[in-house]
């Protein structure tokens, strides 16, 4: 069964859907252009693994935190999807995929938030799952809360930006840093597909937003409102 999964909360471009054969997953560098590229590269990349939009399943997408632009793009393309084909959504926190594409026990995920600021949390392998250990955060970088334990594996666009001053907050608790990874499809489904085994895929009109920044995840007619 196909689902399709998309983030837009950085300035990449990420896509994957899972196919016969496996999962299928592309990624662009396109700054500010997901608008102009998303839809275009979901058709493009559907056509490549044999899939009809009418074959998906589910969507899932990156709920943030992320870019506000991005978020809702993402969000709102997602949503559409859902709404044309009948089908639900799952939205997966971006700081959580960090975690899930670092293949580390421990996980210390930043994003450049701009503005001097960073998205932080952490997390620990728990099983088949994960456990937050660091709840998710907006807030500068030599603010960050500081895990009670060592052998974290720092991951994500905060550390390239603010390394300094995450390294002098963080100190020996961090074994490594890894500031290249952003959000990636293939790990947003990853985490996205138990959801939907369980039957906890959400309607298109419930898909939430997580805006760190505002303290509030959003439904859409509350966004509407905002």
């Amino acid at each position: 069964m196909p689902y399709l999964a998309l983030d837009t909360t950085t300035e990449h471009l990420s896509l994957a859907v899972t196919t016969p054969a496996g999962v299928l997953a592309r990624d662009w560098l396109v700054g500010q252009k997901h608008a102009e590229r998303t839809l275009p590269e979901i058709e493009a990349l559907l056509a490549d693994g044999g899939i009809g939009r009418a074959d998906l399943e589910g969507i899932v997408y990156g709920m943030g935190p992320g870019s506000f632009t991005g978020l809702r793009i993402g969000c709102g393309i997602a949503q559409g999807l859902a709404f044309g084909l009948g089908i639900k959504l799952v939205g997966v926190s971006t700081l959580l995929a960090l975690a899930e594409g670092c293949g580390a026990e421990r996980v210390y995920t930043c994003l450049d938030a701009r503005m001097n600021q960073v998205y932080a949390a952490a997390y620990q392998r728990d099983g088949e799952g994960w456990r937050e250990a660091i709840a998710p955060v907006v807030c500068d970088p030599d603010t960050v809360a500081v895990p009670d334990s060592q052998d974290w594996i720092g991951v994500g666009s905060g550390f390239g930006a603010y390394g300094d001053a995450l390294a002098a907050r963080l100190g020996d608790t961090l074994a490594g840093v890894r500031p290249e990874p952003f959000p990636h499809a293939r790990h947003l489904l990853a985490l996205a597909l138990p959801v939907f085994a369980r039957g906890e895929a959400l309607a298109p009109e419930d898909a939430p937003l997580t805006y760190l920044r505002d303290k509030v995840a959003l439904k859409t007619h509350e966004r509407a409102k905002a």
